[in-house]
């Protein structure tokens, strides 16, 4: 059974960086689609980015130029780089794989397996 662990969130000042890590451990992550979702408190859970294992990206428009995707087979994780952060970006963090095709990259019930989640705040 493969579990997604995520790690790096915290508090940051507007305009500042924050970098999160997923770890798959019981698994390959090169055979799941790799994303980020994230949930703001009242606010229903909202794509952030996605990559694929051949290294397509895609990202939400409010973070597009801000935020890189990226992954390490070898090291089974997938990373989210976040610049330029917002306090609007204040959310808890959530890992996401998906296993196969999908629709929609960017609707949740697109994945089969979640992590915990981690806190971001971003303050003004």
């Amino acid at each position: 059974q493969v579990q997604l662990v995520e790690s790096g969130g915290g508090l940051v000042q507007a305009g500042g960086s924050l970098s999160l890590s997923c770890a798959a451990s019981g698994g390959s992550f090169s055979n799941y689609r790799g994303a980020w979702f994230r949930q703001a408190p009242g606010k229903e859970r909202e794509f952030v980015a996605v990559n694929w294992s051949g290294g397509t990206s895609r990202y939400a428009d409010s973070v597009k130029g801000r935020v890189t995707i990226s992954r390490d087979n070898a090291k089974n994780t997938v990373y989210l780089q976040m610049n330029s952060l917002k306090p609007e970006d204040t959310a808890v963090y959530y890992c996401a794989a998906g296993y196969g095709s999908t629709y929609d990259y960017a609707a949740a019930s697109g994945y089969d397996l979640w992590g915990q989640g981690t806190q971001v705040i971003v303050s003004s």
